[in-house]
């Protein structure tokens, strides 16, 4: 088997940012993943907490300056990149001017969680996939994580099946525990996950328009689920009860050969 090729979809990496477990998580299993001889990419948002002058990110001109859809509205996107200390690891930030270059991550500093955070979600996952094509860089496994990433599968298996960076690429949805209580409007939020290939029956999962909503797309349509809980908690077994063609399976996060194996044997299915 060639070298594999695998992109890593997360909201944070350590150092750039670090607020919850996803953080380390993507931190440690690229790097560990690169030293058995897999072509590692990593991309993330550009929060405004990742200072630019200190993690020493510079624009990618030739990748910027194209936009994404979010409903009626077509979002401009700059590209940005730097490199993870002591593993050689090119990580790719995703950057907005109206969701990204804020002082806070997901709430404002009185802790109240911003409305738009579906969009912001959804904006992400449409540019991470833009911005891969303009790499030129195919993946055989993308694994995303955690649920702002959700999305990546329904529209690999949609809008970008038969496009040639992609046609044989397979996903990993890893769950955090990293709920929320907020619930999005739902009005409008077909219109702005809608791509290519995407209809309204597709997204039935959705509907609950909050973190659930998100993660059960995320499985619904992700190849891989992966959770690095013991006890999966009771809103979890809920989606799965719901979606009894889905496997989930339990690898603690350092177990290093399980995600090993897990990538290997899912590019050669």
């Amino acid at each position: 088997m060639s070298k594999l090729r695998i992109l890593y979809v997360a909201s944070e990496v350590d150092p750039f940012l670090s607020t919850t477990q996803v953080a380390n998580f993507v931190r440690k299993l690229p790097a560990a993943m690169q030293e058995k001889g897999f072509e590692i990419r990593i991309l993330v948002p550009r929060f405004g907490l990742i200072n630019e002058r200190k993690n020493r990110l510079h624009e990618v001109v030739r990748l910027s300056g194209f936009t994404v859809p979010v409903g009626d509205d077509d979002k401009p996107v700059t590209i940005k990149v730097a490199s993870l200390p002591s593993a050689k690891l090119q990580v790719y930030f995703i950057d907005n001017e109206d969701y990204f270059q804020r002082k806070y991550v997901f709430t404002d500093k009185e802790d109240r969680f911003y409305a738009d955070n579906d969009e912001r979600a959804i904006f992400f996952c449409k540019g991470a996939l833009e911005t891969v094509k303009k790499l030129g860089w195919s993946p055989d496994i993308v694994h995303c994580n955690d649920w702002m990433t959700a999305l990546i599968p329904l529209y690999l298996k949609t809008t970008y099946r038969n496009d040639p960076m992609f046609k044989d690429s397979k996903t990993v949805f890893s769950i955090f525990n990293n709920e929320f209580a907020h619930k999005f409007a739902f009005e409008g939020l077909y219109d702005k996950v809608k791509m290519l290939n995407v209809e309204d029956d597709m997204l039935g999962s959705l509907e609950s328009a909050d973190y659930q909503g998100f993660v059960k797309i995320g499985v619904e349509y992700a190849d891989v689920v992966i959770t690095m809980e013991e006890e999966v908690s009771e809103k979890f077994n809920t989606i799965f009860n719901e979606l009894p063609a889905k496997k989930l399976e339990y690898v603690p996060e350092e177990s290093i050969d399980s995600y090993y194996n897990i990538y290997t044997e899912l590019a050669s299915a």
